[in-house]
């Protein structure tokens, strides 16, 4: 009867280890999915707190882009000098009561940014064409003609853009026409074309620059070529297309 009493007594501790091995197997099978629920990077963010930040990363990469564009633009056209050189074309009447005629021919020009988008061009200029003078007792149908301009004048950079830019100018100076190169001797005026002489000049146009880089650009320039031959006045429309070159920093 005692021994049963002892052993009884002896289940006690063994029982109240079973029952702490058990809460304690409980406790490490809640801890972690206590720890899951109250873990802050757990929950799902919301749909308005995953927009604001795709909107925020998309603010940076325009920033980022914005002072890219800025800085190639300053790059661009932080030159003090820019040279142009290319072909041109001109409409012109080569006589009073002559035809307009198709010359083509060359431009070089070269400018120098004295302050900010102002600069001062100095432009020259060769065209070539042939006069139609018709039929006429000198059997001189044909002939060849020439000009050459020597123009300078303010350019000013009214659009400055990564890959375009804009300018214009007026330039004035002096135009000489040979004009009796191609009559064999005979006076030109004989056939209607105005004498070889050397004339005021003056020039306007636009142009756009197509950036191939900082110091590179495609350059097209429509113009007026106004010329003073004959003691009149002539109108002749045109354009120049060149590559331009830029270099020297301010």
């Amino acid at each position: 009867m005692r021994f049963r009493k002892s052993s009884g007594y002896a289940a006690y501790p063994l029982l109240a280890v079973l029952l702490f091995a058990s809460f304690a197997a409980r406790a490490q099978d809640a801890t972690p999915q206590q720890q899951q629920s109250t873990d802050p990077a757990a929950p799902q963010s919301t749909p308005q707190q995953r927009a604001e930040v795709l909107r925020e990363a998309q603010v940076r990469v325009n920033a980022r882009r914005k002072q890219r564009v800025q800085q190639i633009i300053q790059d661009t056209y932080s030159h003090k000098f820019e040279f142009d050189f290319g072909g041109g074309y001109l409409r012109f009447r080569p006589g009073n009561h002559l035809q307009h005629n198709s010359e083509s021919g060359w431009d070089v020009d070269i400018t120098d940014y004295v302050r900010g988008n102002l600069g001062v061009t100095a432009d020259f200029r060769g065209y070539y064409g042939v006069a139609y003078t018709g039929p006429n007792q000198f059997t001189t149908y044909e002939p060849s003609i020439s000009q050459y301009t020597f123009l300078a004048g303010p350019r000013y950079r009214f659009y400055r853009g990564q890959h375009w830019g804009w300018t214009g100018q007026v330039e004035a100076g002096v135009g000489h026409g040979n004009f009796g190169t191609g009559t064999n001797g005979l006076p030109p005026q004989f056939v209607g074309l105005y004498s070889d002489a050397t004339v005021l000049n003056v020039s306007a146009g636009a142009s756009v620059d197509y950036n191939l880089g900082p110091g590179l650009a495609i350059r097209l320039t429509p113009n007026y070529l106004i010329t003073n031959y004959g003691s009149t006045m002539q109108y002749n429309a045109g354009g120049n297309l060149g590559i331009v070159y830029r270099f020297g920093r301010k």
